[in-house]
């Protein structure tokens, strides 16, 4: 899995918006889509924010060993 995967599946596993990360990152939502859908790439300053958000280290995902329980209560 990569980067920005892991990324996305924590996300929806907090039940957090792109649109919040995005006001977080000082992004448009649309931009941070493209970085989300790895079409763009993810600055380690941008990760530090983005794992802040989270409230995970950034570390986490660089585990082997990812795992993410989803967020089932929708």
């Amino acid at each position: 899995m990569e980067l920005h995967e892991k990324i996305k599946a924590f996300r929806k596993s907090k039940g957090i918006s792109q649109t919040f990360v995005a006001k977080a990152l000082n992004l448009s939502v649309s931009g941070y889509n493209m970085k989300e859908s790895g079409k763009r790439p993810i600055t380690t300053s941008e990760l530090q924010k983005i794992s802040s958000v989270l409230g995970v280290s950034a570390s986490i995902f660089f585990e082997e060993k990812f795992h993410v329980k989803l967020n089932t209560t929708a």
